[in-house]
Formats: C-alpha cells, structure tokens, sequence
C-alpha cells in the first residue's frame, strides 16, 4: 500500500442472509484511495454501492477481506472500536442531512467534538472556524427548520469537517436540494478537496459525478469501470 493511501481494500466480500438465499452484495472489491483524492463511486439498483459506502464508513464489517484506513485495518473490529473510528477519521454527510431539529447550527456541528472528548471552549471556536468556511458565519445560531435546504446541508459539511477527519464520505450529498443548490454545494465540495481533504461521494447522479477527478462504477457487486475524470465539472456560485 502506497504511503499516500487513506484506503486499502483487498477481496471485500459482503454477504447477506435473507432467508434460504445468500445475497452476494460484494464479490471481491480491490480498492485504493489516496491522500486528497476525489472519487464518485456510481452503480444502478442492487450494484452494491451502498454496502461498500457502510463498509467505507465503518457503519459495517465485511464478510471476507480486508480494510486499511490511514494504515490501521478496521475490517473485524467490534461495534464501540468502529465507533471511535468514524468519529475520529471520517466526516459524513447525508442526503437528510441529519442535523438534530433543537440544536442550532453550532451546537450541531459542536456535538462530534463533544464525543471525541474536546474541551468546551475548543469546541465552540472550531465549530465557528468550520461555519465560517462554509460560508454561514451569519447563522450559527439558527436551528434547522430556520434555515434552507442548501445551508442546512452546509451545515451538515462543517459538521463532517470540524474533526479534520482523513476522510469526507457523502452520501447522495445533493438528492433533496434543487439544481442551483446542487451546484452551490459541489462548488464547496471542490474548496474543500482544493484545502487537501480526501472526498468520497456516493451517488447515482452523472451530473454530480462529473465534479470527482476520479470515477469508480460498481454493478453486480464488483467494480466495473475505476477511471480519472480528466474534466471535473466546477461548481458555479450565486
């Protein structure tokens, strides 16, 4: 594995039980992923793609290989060990944005520092640090249903940022937002892959696809294409 990896996957296999039938979500996945790469991984209905996005999370094991994050391998770790591992070194961001309605944007993006054990007043001037960046300074003190779909999900990137994890893992970041937010928020995702973050984002929109610098398609439960995108798409601001 290249001293640049953040990822190292070798043979993943990903079974499931459903009754008298094993499904075979994965079948053998080998991937690698450097230090600030920009990948979209894409695949139809029943590809396995979201499988691999909770192996690549730690939200799951795998059945069979193996999964080196930032040179630890996480692939048979228990539930409290996974847990400390998606706090310390990955950022989510999801298509729901799964902000916590009574908490103000603040408070949202404060809380994974308050589980990594960061002192109050360090959270607090982080958590302001990381909505400045992505551009709402002026709302840190609105909770979500104050707020627009697009800084809701802003809200959501400061969050995944605050803990400077290894890696950005979003899921469908831009299904409930509308075309120009969409574009707005793939925008932010470029600033952000630009300050040196690895970006994985899970989707099954080509559009949103063409952002990444790398593309990567699953179907049947392997890869079928891992190319480079030699024209990203930029994202165009208001």
């Amino acid at each position: 594995m290249a001293q640049s990896s953040v990822i190292a996957l070798q043979n993943i296999q990903k079974q499931f039980i459903v009754g008298n039938v094993t499904v075979h979500a994965l079948r053998g996945i080998n991937l690698s992923i450097s230090r600030n790469e920009y990948v979209a991984i894409m695949g139809p209905s029943g590809s396995g793609k979201s499988t691999l996005m909770n192996i690549l999370g730690c939200l799951d094991t795998p059945t069979h290989g193996s999964y080196t994050l930032s040179g630890s391998d996480v692939s048979q770790l228990a539930d409290d060990d996974l847990a400390d591992i998606r706090n310390r070194e990955i950022g989510f961001i999801f298509q729901t944005f799964n902000l916590l309605p009574r908490y103000t944007a603040l408070e949202n993006v404060m809380l994974p520092l308050a589980y990594a054990g960061v002192g109050r007043a360090e959270r607090e001037q982080r958590a302001r640090q990381a909505l400045h960046d992505v551009g709402l300074g002026n709302r840190m003190e609105h909770r979500p249903n104050e707020m627009s779909g697009g800084q809701r999900q802003r809200v959501a990137v400061a969050r995944a940022l605050v803990n400077q994890p290894a890696l950005i893992l979003a899921d469908e970041p831009t299904g409930n937002l509308d075309t120009q937010t969409s574009i707005d928020i793939m925008h932010l995702f470029e600033d952000i892959h630009s300050q040196g973050n690895t970006i994985i984002v899970v989707t099954h929109e080509e559009d949103i696809a063409r952002h990444a610098h790398r593309i990567v398609r699953l179907r049947d439960g392997l890869i079928e294409s891992d190319q480079p995108n030699p024209t990203p798409a930029l994202g165009a601001t208001t």
